[in-house]
């Protein structure tokens, strides 16, 4: 909306104060509504602003929805589209999980979140994200679908859902999978973080730019016509990886998350015996039983699924998942509470037994199921 008040010229003087505190109120309500994310046109690209700095971007309810209907928009009228976070912070932390743990708006949040993620992995134009800060979870679900994800010094991705009681959704379980030597399930089961080039060097970025230079570069894309100027542009600005930090234990991740279950991966991590296997088994035990054994299944099944399956199944997970203990336990500990002591049921990975997990994966009534549109599925 301009700045100033919105006047309505009118034939009855009477009438203009009237229309002037009107018009004043609907900016305001209309601002209010739209501020958490802008979109704005630059030449012939669509940009898009997550704007929640304090909240560190992270998606609500609200963002979701305005984000699908605008992407369904311009893949038909734009030639590319910049999505970023504002702020200095963060790209986006995450999903509001204190919302998504109602078992009302729980459930419609997954669902649109989901359908944003499917279009972004099934988008006509180039899709173009800056991962500029933390891209956790939700943001990961914004970014790693799109053709092209710059990463600069500031990016730290993670995936830390078990630790809250979820697991790695947004696409997690077909992205993750796919990812080197097993790097994807060792990330996912332990929420370990990422940090600048190795976003790059892990597959999860596609390019390294300096945050110094991403206002130039978001200029120079807008003017881009073609894919093939997409293309040449980000080679002029992209700035080659170094070595992986975690190249000395690739072998050992290759080992241990080659398993098939949890308790062999603790076994193997066991038989290890060095600093990283020991502070990787700390991490695991940390976390949420039952959510290592549900994110372990939906990791090795969505290995042989397409995203929009992975994405339907995950969609079962997370209405089951709202309507459990162990996900809004999680956030109350971590979260709502802080105490940092989260009751986890079942509270041992024995516990966790082949019923309970499969219990999660079983099909929800049809009228339920999550669908989209251009699909078949």
């Amino acid at each position: 909306m301009p700045n100033g008040i919105l006047v309505y010229v009118t034939m009855f003087k009477l009438s203009i104060n009237f229309t002037r505190s009107t018009s004043v109120c609907l900016k305001r309500t209309m601002s209010s509504q739209e501020s958490d994310v802008l979109f704005e046109t630059i030449n012939n690209a669509g940009i898009i602003t997550l704007n929640r700095p304090k909240a560190l971007n992270s998606l609500n309810t609200s963002m979701v929805s305005k984000l699908l209907t605008q992407l369904q928009e311009w893949q038909n009228q734009k030639s590319l589209v910049i999505i970023k976070g504002a702020g200095e912070k963060a790209f986006c932390a995450g999903g509001d999980v204190k919302a998504a743990i109602d078992k009302v708006e729980g459930p419609r949040f997954f669902r649109t979140e989901y359908k944003v993620n499917y279009l972004i992995g099934n988008y006509k134009i180039p899709y173009i994200a800056f991962i500029n800060g933390i891209t956790m979870g939700g943001g990961m679900g914004l970014s790693v679908h799109g053709r092209y994800r710059v990463a600069t010094e500031k990016t730290v991705i993670a995936m830390p859902e078990t630790k809250i009681g979820l697991f790695p959704d947004v696409g997690g379980s077909y992205f993750l999978p796919r990812l080197q030597v097993n790097l994807g399930l060792y990330l996912g089961l332990t929420g370990d973080r990422l940090k600048g080039k190795d976003v790059v060097k892990a597959g999860i970025a596609t390019h390294f730019v300096s945050s110094k230079r991403l206002y130039e570069l978001e200029k120079l894309l807008s003017r881009c016509t073609s894919e093939a100027e997409v293309s040449a542009l980000f080679n002029k600005f992209n700035e080659p990886a170094e070595e992986f930090s975690l190249a000395e234990h690739i072998k050992h991740i290759n080992y241990c998350f080659a398993a098939s279950t949890i308790e062999e991966i603790i076994e193997r991590l066991e038989k290890v015996q060095n600093y990283w296997s020991k502070k990787t088994l700390e991490c695991l035990h940390s976390m949420c039983p039952g959510s290592l054994k549900i994110t372990l299944r939906a990791l090795q099944r969505g290995a042989q699924l397409d995203l929009g399956q992975c994405l339907q199944m995950e969609y079962r997970l997370a209405c089951r998942a709202t309507e459990n203990h162990d996900f809004p336990e999680g956030v109350r500990a971590l979260l709502i509470d802080k105490d940092n002591k989260p009751q986890w049921k079942p509270s041992t990975l024995a516990e966790a037994n082949e019923d309970y997990v499969e219990g999660y994966f079983k099909r929800l009534p049809d009228n339920q199921e999550l669908k989209f549109n251009d699909s078949k599925l």
